[in-house]
């Protein structure tokens, strides 16, 4: 039986990951979502289960110190983390997962799952993800700065993803990860690493932003 494919997507914060990573969920069938752990409270709209596994710290430690994660990271004060339950059964059925997961997170993946594809989110510039943040209202005054220059920092983190793509119209960005997800499957990425590999979508991406 053909095995399925892990997705990992990551961002800077504001990016627009999770909207993004709905929308190509509800596009595509043969997608699904893994669920991650986290010990933030849920913003408006999310539910526990479908959109995270809203636990305890304690809780998410003991699963720390019980081998439970595939990664774990705490990123603005808060823990996230991928159980490894979360992946074996589905990825074994040969079912494609996608996992939504912050940067600090996506590092630790690479090392650790060697058949997984890291796809970059970028914002159209820091200005637009400034805004975003700001205009989302779940944080400080505070706690935005500290946003952006974690988002500065994790930038550097492309250097270890397949591809980047640009979120500036979400329509156009699943439009992209789509593209990407149907070329993998397929087994034919030349096309898909021409217009999105890190590289050359970073190279674009610094151009339109200096």
């Amino acid at each position: 039986m053909r095995r399925g494919i892990p997705f990992v997507v990551a961002a800077p914060s504001g990016t627009g990951k999770t909207t993004v990573c709905r929308a190509l969920l509800k596009r595509d069938p043969n997608l699904r979502f893994s669920v991650s752990h986290t010990t933030r409270l849920p913003r408006e709209g999310e539910v526990d289960g479908r959109d995270y596994h809203f636990v305890r710290a304690e809780g998410f430690r003991k699963l720390v110190e019980e081998g439970g994660f595939v990664e774990h990271a705490e990123y603005a004060g808060h823990l996230y983390g991928t159980s490894r339950a979360a992946l074996r059964e589905p990825l074994d059925s040969g079912l494609d997962l996608l996992l939504e997961i912050e940067v600090q997170g996506a590092q630790q993946m690479r090392d650790r799952l060697d058949d997984a594809r890291f796809l970059f989110l970028l914002p159209p510039s820091f200005e637009v993800l400034e805004e975003r943040l700001r205009r989302r209202g779940t944080d400080s005054a505070e706690a935005v700065e500290h946003r952006l220059a974690l988002a500065d920092r994790e930038l550097e983190a492309v250097s270890f993803f397949d591809y980047a793509v640009v979120n500036d119209a979400i329509a156009d960005c699943v439009d992209a990860l789509q593209e990407i997800v149907e070329a993998e499957r397929a087994g034919d990425t030349r096309l898909a690493r021409e217009r999105f590999g890190r590289e050359v979508a970073l190279a674009r991406w610094r151009a339109a932003t200096s």
